[in-house]
């Protein structure tokens, strides 16, 4: 099965200069846990419920932060095209629960969450995306420790 095939479409893009209270809500309208973040047609950045409570709020930054002070920057992605266990596998390794899916021109086209894998994928995959997902650590831990 190809990633087109289990990602979730029209998703919703937040620009860079937005506050995390609008991007805080977006998440809130749409029942998701990350926007992706773009500028000038193309993706930049990530920025999750967790990078606001986090980089944010723990941090004494108010509500009218811009997103692009608290978003993952260096964004890892899938193609549309790639093997969805392919996918999987490079979830675990990263350690993601989400992952922006592109074209071949690079343009933005869905997300593949962890939720989607669980449904289109046989347990043995899901099994071991989630297990390396939840082992700690990961380029984009943001433990203080």
């Amino acid at each position: 099965m190809k990633v087109r095939e289990a990602m979730t479409g029209n998703v919703c893009l937040a620009a860079p200069d937005r506050s995390i209270r609008e991007a805080a809500r977006m998440m809130a309208d749409q029942d998701i846990g990350a926007l992706p973040v773009g500028e000038n047609d193309r993706l930049i950045g990530m920025v999750t419920d967790r990078d606001i409570a986090v980089r944010a709020v723990a941090q004494g930054l108010g509500p009218d932060t811009p997103i692009r002070e608290v978003m993952s920057k260096d964004v890892r992605y899938c193609f549309d095209d790639e093997d969805l266990e392919d996918a999987a596998q490079n979830m675990g390794d990263l350690k993601v629960r989400r992952l922006p899916v592109l074209n071949r021109d690079k343009r933005l086209v869905g997300i593949l969450a962890f939720s989607d894998l669980a449904q289109c994928e046989d347990a043995k995959t899901t099994g071991r995306a989630i297990s390396d997902i939840s082992t700690p650590g990961g380029a984009h831990s943001q433990s203080t420790h």
